[in-house]
């Protein structure tokens, strides 16, 4: 029996029950709004007739426009959150007999009754994909209405739930992949633009590239985050060259490096969830069985932020991490391709790469974590801070995001755990010493090893 079967035989329940729906209820109630048909969900027992009342409380729901959908979401803050009668009665039921059956049902209590009408609108045929897209739309809403946000943590709750490691299947993505999921892998690539097929082609079916994605029993033929991989003789210093159209195809046989050049998270309704670590150390597995000369492992990935920082510090005459020389120098990244120009480059250079250490090492936000997010997704799973790459991508995208500069992460198997427990107990930054030798004074949360 495959996922097809069910979705078929749900889809058949669904039909019967909706047949049900129409020949028993009046009129009236047939066409009650959407918030009614939530609460009849909620207040049902027959398996047909819920499947069926979900199926339409979503198709309802996606033809709603943004008002409509504002009040709906109200109402799952409102209409669908805590029962507050039924906690005050399992906290005296507790206070008066602290036993296990008091404890369960004051936890049963406590759950706002939202996360069982979404449990239950999981029932409808292509339900979990209906609210991974309802929940991508939440998202758009709380930046606006912060007050949903209630709404969007129970979503994460139930969704690390559904979709856990336990339920994940790796795939390799290659040219024999059927052409929906190819075309899917072009539309969401986020890091390095696919251009075309042929640009497909050359990152997934030559020997030396590799491609693998997770995917969810409820959500068949779409990819929840996929990662590209080159096999390579050396640790990469810039983009360019995996991504060239003509290159020297390596052997993988020869090969003793494997590069994660692009990670790309497929579902906006999934954020939130971590699927990204798993991927890494399964991928990391996969290669290693399939090519077991490959010993190094590492990315080459972006600094989307960088740019942005940079030009705050700047712009702020009492910055701890330039100063006036510096300033002078870099004045030079406001010119038109500047980097194209070897004397400016050179010039540009030292006092860059001492800045992006400094916003690495030592930069922190509001939570005492990295500044940069990319950075923060490594070191917790376990990398350390190997090599900052100068001009390493000079497309128009990178140039604006990050003056040029990429980043290496080296996931080195003998020490992954340990420096995993380090960034999550002191929030340390793992650092190779080249890197680390640019921050000149010494800083508490720098690790630095040698490299």
């Amino acid at each position: 029996m495959n996922s097809s079967f069910f979705s078929e035989m749900l889809q058949s329940i669904a039909d019967r029950g909706r047949a049900m729906i129409q020949r028993r209820e009046p009129a009236r109630e047939r066409s009650a709004g959407i918030v009614e048909l939530c609460e009849a969900l909620l207040s049902g027992r027959g398996e047909a007739s819920g499947v069926a009342l979900a199926r339409e409380i979503l198709a309802r729901y996606s033809t709603l426009t943004i008002g409509p959908r504002i009040a709906f979401f109200e109402a799952l803050e409102s209409t669908f959150g805590n029962d507050r009668a039924r906690i005050d009665t399992a906290i005296e039921a507790w206070q008066d007999s602290p036993s296990a059956a008091a404890a369960g049902e004051l936890h049963r209590a406590s759950e706002p009754r939202r996360l069982e009408l979404f449990r239950r609108l999981n029932l409808a045929p292509g339900g979990t994909a209906a609210l991974v897209r309802m929940r991508e739309q939440l998202l758009d809403a709380i930046e606006h209405r912060g007050d949903l946000s209630i709404i969007d943590s129970d979503f994460v709750h139930l969704f690390s739930s559904w979709f856990n490691r336990g339920f994940l299947v790796l795939r390799r993505i290659d040219w024999s992949t059927p052409a929906a999921i190819l075309e899917k892998i072009i539309h969401y690539e986020a890091v390095h633009e696919i251009r075309d097929w042929d640009d497909l082609r050359r990152r997934i079916d030559l020997p030396d590239r590799r491609c693998y994605a997770f995917f969810h029993p409820a959500l068949v033929d779409e990819p929840l985050i996929f990662v590209e991989v080159a096999l390579t003789r050396e640790m990469p210093a810039a983009i360019a060259p995996i991504l060239a159209d003509r290159r020297d195809v390596v052997d993988p046989e020869r090969a003793t490096t494997a590069t994660f050049y692009s990670i790309t998270n497929c579902q906006r309704g999934l954020n939130g969830v971590s699927f990204g670590h798993f991927l890494i150390k399964q991928v990391v597995e996969e290669v290693s069985r399939e090519v077991p000369r490959v010993s190094t492992f590492v990315t080459l990935s972006p600094a989307p932020n960088f740019a942005e920082w940079l030009k705050r510090e700047r712009a702020h005459e009492a910055s701890l991490v330039l100063d006036d020389d510096d300033r002078d120098a870099l004045a030079a990244l406001d010119t038109a391709e500047w980097w194209r120009n070897p004397a400016t480059a050179e010039s540009v250079r030292e006092p860059l790469l001492r800045a992006a250490a400094w916003y690495y090492l030592r930069g922190r936000n509001g939570r005492g974590l990295p500044i940069d997010a990319v950075a923060r997704f490594h070191l917790g799973n376990g990398a350390r801070l190997e090599r900052l790459d100068w001009l390493a991508d000079t497309s128009e995208r990178a140039l604006g995001q990050s003056c040029g500069l990429m980043v290496n992460y080296l996931y080195d198997l003998d020490y992954i755990e340990r420096n995993h427990e380090a960034y999550a107990q002191q929030h340390a930054v793992v650092a190779a010493s080249a890197v680390s030798r640019l921050v000149q004074a010494p800083v508490r949360d720098i690790v630095p090893v040698s490299g």
